[in-house]
């Protein structure tokens, strides 16, 4: 797993990943508000789809915008689930 980046310029957040089919890059693209972060879009590369690669990039976004006091609202339905099921997550929501 490759080290969490927030590529502000782009507005991306986004993590490379290695499975045993293959690697990757799972991103979210996130419009700024405040000091909040709009998940719009999650996304992962074909070959990492079905490997848990999102969940654990999901994590590290998370973990991310406690470390640095960011806020996140989940609108990307992928987001908004696994939100739902990681209530111990609920201190980063906006």
């Amino acid at each position: 797993m490759g080290q969490f980046r927030d590529d502000a310029g782009e507005n991306r957040f986004e993590q490379e990943f290695d499975t045993e089919t293959g690697g990757g890059q799972v991103w979210a693209d996130y419009a700024v508000r405040g000091g909040a972060r709009v998940i719009l879009h999650v996304e992962a590369e074909p070959g990492l789809r079905g490997s848990g690669a999102a969940g654990r990039f999901m994590q590290s976004m998370a973990e991310h915008a406690r470390e640095n006091g960011l806020r996140l609202f989940p609108r990307c339905s992928y987001a908004v689930t696994w939100h739902k099921r990681h209530p111990d997550y609920d201190d980063v929501l906006a």
